[in-house]
């Protein structure tokens, strides 16, 4: 067993390390089918990827909204007209502070509005009204000193809605006494597509720079510092030409890019940046070139590659969830993710066979010197930083502990669901247009709630709940009014329930669930009918029982997986389980800390944030997914090193102050250069991506400073030996040997004889099968 547990390593340390020696040795040949493969993603990119991204949310399991679609496109299906085209809506509001609409000059002005929008063509605008057309009253405010002018457009709209805002700038320009507003689908589409790719660019840029000026810091070379930033930046290329494939087959959410484009600058820099490290301190121990990458790979490279399994089975989870948005961040995550890691064992190794030496050209002043001390005894910060928390490892763990939990506490008052509107920046078109509409006209956007009546719609019994249910809905006021339309010879009737506000407002999430739990069920008490609802909120309201049903199931697949393959990797079943805890106490405290920014406002002005009613339901899943992954990192690179330390000395205490020292400033690092990332979409004006890069952003900061620097070190010295128990029923395992490299234990120490001396009348002294060297027995047999 113990023979076939050794080829098992072997073969693994062979495999990655003959990998990067391959790379190493042919560094033009792997290099020039990187630049292949890139010219191919970039082709992917412009010619598939648009055409593959959606901003509709697919639910793929039957909630009642779904059953309430199924059910009136059935009983209402038509002979599709293949002349038919779909449509978007938008429309114009036209105010004046000067005139009213049964002015001369209001007329005119919006006569000639109308006509110059119309003039735009077919192509831009197939249809619209006005209030001279039509005498329409509900298209005039009460003050009678605004009008809607309701606009069809192509399908497409956003991309010619520009047109429509030229030929209303260019009429309010031109007529100060009116005002013009839009609002609408095509608007609303254009301008948050446009936020979201500014908020990107932001992102990426803030991230690169920060991530630059980081890396300069903790290498102390120009050359070194860039090597990462351009492995993170082929590993998104690469994986958005994957995802454009991907979505050959499927819908992607358009969140897929950003998902790529963050991930893929955070693990693309992390991995990178130990195995540069760990490459420039071998060189340091007198290892020539090749053989320095070598021995990168079955150590620093090896521990990338256990990582980057656990963050891919974290990032796993979010597939088996039922909804297109998880399934498609999950996608790009994981592609992004397994690029950079091929891309670290091949592409890099490569480089750095090119560079050799240079790799270290363009010192950094105050930094060069520091980074030649790495490799020499363990002192400085990070071993003053072990030597605190390990005198006194409860206190530690007691003070920092209790700061997680209190920091996790306001999530436990948190409201789930989706921004909408309320989680747009004031000054949007689309959404200052909707604040007039609301204002003006008591309206809200047109996604209104849809009950689906199945049954015998003529029958007194039914009659009779419809009546009942339409005084319910008067009586609440989040609902502007109801209607009905009868199908009675399709046993179906359809009541459209206007809602007052923001369809994804709290107000009007708790008016529809209403509907489903109070008011249907009190109506139709006894009637030969039952009612279904859908529309946009009722849909939300699906989403989040939807996670909250899935939730549980990820969270235990997610902890089972990363607890075996941890616990293969380190041969402990103490490491996985403490670093799982760990894990959760980081997220968890990232969770509290959204809720009492974003939900309580604590804090929320002065980062610039919008202050809203609910945390986005998609975003505790997928930060779980993400964080649990990420933090997987930093612990697998941080004990990869200690238990190397601890097989060679056997001493706890040792290889925790080594293995923190020697990671310590690196770990610091890459988590700044998260930060940076994720910090850099939170400075966007979209509240999701706020939650989103605020939540990743504290989580990894968290992780990186109070999790390893002081609850790892502390409970790990006062576990001690305990920390590498695995019980022996287990030690079937295949031992991987994460940790450990091929020097043989205080090898500098013992050095046999070429020759074994001779003794007079006596043959060979025969070597010793047990040496004791250093306090530890080294098996010569």
């Amino acid at each position: 067993m113990a023979d076939k547990k050794g080829r098992n390593t072997m073969n693994l340390n062979n495999g990655i390390s003959s990998l990067a020696r391959a790379s190493a040795r042919r560094p033009w040949v792997t290099i020039g089918l990187w630049l292949a493969s890139l010219a191919v993603s970039i082709g992917l990119i412009v010619t598939l990827l648009g055409s593959v991204l959606v901003t509709e949310v697919e639910v793929m399991d039957n909630p009642e909204s779904r059953q309430a679609d199924t059910l009136i496109t059935d009983r209402l299906a038509q002979p599709i007209d293949p002349e038919a085209e779909s449509t978007d809506d938008e429309m114009i509001i036209v105010r004046s502070a000067t005139y009213t609409v049964d002015s001369a000059a209001y007329r005119a002005g919006v006569e000639k509005l109308f006509a110059d929008l119309t003039a735009l063509g077919d192509g831009v605008i197939k249809g619209g009204v006005n209030y001279y057309m039509t005498q329409d009253e509900s298209l005039v405010s009460a003050d009678r000193h605004s009008m809607m002018i309701p606009l069809l457009m192509p399908e497409n709209g956003s991309d010619y809605v520009d047109q429509v805002y030229a030929v209303g700038d260019a009429f309010a320009a031109a007529n100060v006494d009116f005002e013009i507003f839009y609002t609408g689908t095509a608007s609303f589409d254009a301008d948050t597509t446009k936020l979201a790719e500014e908020t990107m660019s932001k992102g990426e840029t803030i991230g690169i720079l920060v991530a630059l000026v980081v890396l300069a810091v903790v290498f102390g070379a120009l050359v070194a510092a860039t090597l990462p930033i351009a492995l993170g930046i082929v590993a998104i290329v690469a994986a958005l030409g994957l995802t454009s494939l991907v979505g050959q087959a499927m819908d992607l959410s358009f969140f897929v890019t950003n998902m790529v484009t963050m991930m893929g600058l955070a693990v693309g820099i992390d991995y990178s940046l130990f195995i540069v490290s760990r490459y420039r301190e071998e060189r340091r121990k007198g290892l020539d070139k090749v053989e320095a990458i070598a021995v990168t790979s079955r150590t620093a490279n090896k521990a990338i590659f256990f990582s980057g399994i656990t963050v891919v089975l974290a990032l796993v989870g979010l597939l088996v969830f039922p909804l297109s948005i998880f399934k498609s961040m999950g996608i790009g995550s994981i592609l992004v993710v397994v690029t950079a890691i091929v891309a670290s064992m091949t592409l890099l190794p490569a480089i750095i066979s090119l560079l050799g030496d240079r790799i270290n050209k363009v010192h950094v002043p105050f930094s060069a010197r520091a980074d030649r001390k790495e490799s020499e005894a363990v002192t400085g910060f990070w071993a003053g930083m072990v030597k605190v928390v390990t005198h006194k490892p409860i206190i530690s763990m007691v003070i920092v502990a209790g700061i997680l939990v209190a920091a996790m506490a306001p999530y436990f008052d948190k409201n789930t669901g989706m921004s909408g509107i309320s989680g747009l920046p004031d000054d949007l078109r689309a959404k200052a247009g909707f604040m007039v509409l609301v204002e003006e006209f008591h309206i809200g956007m047109d996604a209104p709630a849809i009950i689906a009546v199945d049954g015998d719609i003529d029958a007194a019994a039914t009659q009779a709940a419809i009546a009942r249910l339409l005084e319910d809905i008067e009586s609440n006021s989040a609902f502007s009014g109801a209607s009905v339309v009868p199908y009675a010879d399709k046993d179906l009737a359809i009541i459209y329930a206007a809602l007052a506000g923001d369809p994804q407002s709290l107000d009007s999430m708790n008016a529809v669930a209403a509907l489903r739990t109070d008011y249907i069920p009190a109506a139709f008490a006894g009637a030969p009918a039952r009612a279904m609802v859908t529309g946009a909120t009722a849909g939300t309201l699906d989403f989040n029982a939807t996670t909250d049903q899935y939730t549980p199931i990820i969270f235990a697949f997610v902890l089972a997986l990363s607890f075996v393959i941890l616990t293969v990797a380190f041969r402990s079943v103490v490491i996985p389980a403490t670093a799982i805890l760990m894990n959760l106490l980081s997220v968890g405290a990232a969770y509290g800390l959204l809720v009492l920014v974003f939900q309580q406002g604590v804090g929320a002005s002065l980062f610039g944030f919008i202050q809203v009613e609910v945390i986005e339901s998609w975003l505790p899943l997928m930060l779980f997914a993400l964080l649990f992954g990420l933090s997987m990192d930093y612990q697998v690179f941080l004990l990869s090193r200690i238990r190397e330390r601890y097989l060679k000395t056997g001493n706890t205490a040792d290889a925790v102050a080594f293995g923190l020292s020697s990671t310590g400033k690196l770990i610091t690092g890459a988590a700044l250069i998260m930060v940076a990332v994720f910090g850099g979409f939170a400075l966007g004006d979209m509240v999701m991506f706020q939650q989103m890069g605020f939540g990743l952003a504290v989580a990894v900061l968290v992780d990186a400073t109070l999790v390893r620097c002081v609850l790892v070190p502390a409970t790990m010295t006062l576990l001690g030996k305990a920390n590498w128990y695995l019980p022996k029923w287990l030690n079937w395992l295949p031992n991987i040997s994460l940790g450990e490299t091929d020097e043989t234990p205080a090898a500098s120490a013992y050095h046999a004889p070429h020759r074994l001396p001779v003794l007079p009348g006596f043959g060979p002294v025969p070597s010793p099968a047990l040496v004791r060297i250093d306090d530890q027995v080294i098996d010569n047999r």
